[in-house]
């Protein structure tokens, strides 16, 4: 996971990601971060002087992630926005996975808001490890992982991530690997 920047640059780059997901133009602004072309003080405010690194290296890698992923619907169905939530999860974007969820946990119930739920726990859970917040990772993993295990979300099985983010539990202080975000198998 890549760390996140200072609170107004991180929202304003995240809200840039998630638009990159369904809209051109935002992909090629994304890509000018990215490659230092955009005006980095616009990104970061005063806030964030001295988080261009980070800043490029979260505007990189989206770049990167979605140079691959089709453009896809505004409002997509949680399959679909589970995918892209993949991408970016793998990609080392946790922050934006929560952003890109919360909106399908909000409206959801029962066992696909508990799953759900899980999901983004993870996320946050290692995006805290990448901030160096040890004690906020190992509880949202330990919540994270409890309500994700034996269950599935949109034709997903999240029990094996479950498993393999629980297993890092125990190694936070040695800096584990995330699992790679759960997917549907095409199979």
């Amino acid at each position: 996971m890549i760390p996140t920047l200072p609170l107004p640059a991180r929202n304003r780059l995240a809200t840039a990601i998630l638009a990159a997901l369904h809209d051109a133009s935002a992909r090629q602004r994304l890509a000018g971060v990215a490659d230092g072309a955009a005006d980095e003080t616009e990104w970061l405010g005063a806030e964030g002087q001295g988080a261009n690194v980070l800043l490029r290296q979260r505007a990189e890698s989206a770049t990167r992630a979605l140079a691959a992923l089709p453009l896809g619907a505004a409002e997509p169905s949680l399959a679909e926005a589970l995918a892209r939530a993949a991408v970016l999860f793998d990609a080392g974007l946790a922050f934006e996975v929560h952003e890109l969820l919360e909106p399908y946990w909000v409206r959801a119930h029962g066992d696909e808001r508990e799953a759900l739920q899980g999901l983004i726990q993870i996320a946050v859970g290692y995006q805290h490890l990448a901030n160096g917040n040890l004690a906020g990772a190992r509880a949202l993993l330990d919540d994270g992982t409890t309500r994700t295990r034996g269950r599935s979300v949109a034709g997903i099985d999240c029990d094996a991530f479950a498993r393999a983010a629980r297993a890092t539990i125990a190694r936070l202080t040695d800096g584990p690997t995330a699992p790679d975000f759960p997917r549907r198998r095409t199979s």
